[in-house]
């Protein structure tokens, strides 16, 4: 497979836009990481200011370490922001962190595609731990029960990154608009707090794209997709 030509020039493409969204995405944060908000809000302050605005008191704000390890538990109700977020008042921090209350909010309010998300989690674990390996073992062994039932696995790791996207996308909907509106971040500000989030959403994009392209990979050498099969 890794050798096969079509595979390389189906999956170069998906890898260097990979790259490039990771570039893109540490850039952006990194530029306006240096940028101060007049506010002199921290991206911890910001959460809790968006999330008092949104009537949610219950929702725990921690540090968490890593680089850009931002992200909001729904099940236990935590918003954890990295060290580069959480006590620091920059464009960059308030912005990751506003995002992530957008994830907090949509949980609040019952947004639909945050709850299919949550509800994919253990499918999507399981397809991306064994969809490939039996899309792999199908095609060594010529088995299209095995092939089958490895799509089958994959696809479900394909749905959740589909669902994912608008999931993403509104929890930054949400911080750019919300951010401005509850004084955070001043109107020259936005603009920063936009190209970070817009940068961090395409990896998301990525992602999706890479996972798509393997699926019909296998389907196409498979022979469902007017692929050859030998």
């Amino acid at each position: 497979m890794i050798l096969d030509p079509i595979y390389i020039a189906m999956m170069i493409p998906a890898f260097l836009f990979s790259l490039w969204a990771s570039f893109a995405t540490k850039s952006a944060f990194k530029k306006y990481a240096k940028v101060r908000t007049a506010s002199n809000i921290t991206g911890a302050e910001a959460a809790k200011l968006m999330l008092d605005r949104a009537g949610i008191h219950d929702v725990s704000i921690v540090a968490h370490r890593g680089f850009l390890s931002d992200h909001y538990n729904p099940s236990t109700k935590t918003l954890a922001l990295s060290e580069q977020v959480y006590g620091l008042p920059t464009v960059s921090a308030v912005g990751v962190a506003c995002h992530e209350a957008g994830h907090a909010i949509q949980h609040a309010k019952g947004y639909a595609p945050l709850k299919l998300r949550s509800a994919l989690v253990p499918m999507a674990g399981i397809g991306s731990q064994f969809g490939v390996w039996g899309m792999m073992f199908g095609l060594m062994f010529s088995s299209t029960g095995l092939l089958t039932a490895g799509a089958i696995l994959f696809s479900m790791v394909v749905f959740f990154q589909l669902v994912t996207l608008p999931v993403e996308f509104d929890a930054s909907a949400r911080a750019k608009k919300l951010a401005f509106e509850h004084g955070i971040v001043l109107d020259q500000e936005r603009k920063g707090v936009a190209k970070v989030l817009n940068a961090a959403a395409l990896t998301y994009v990525a992602a999706a794209v890479s996972s798509i392209l393997t699926l019909l990979y296998f389907l196409m050498r498979a022979g469902l997709l007017g692929g050859r099969n030998d």
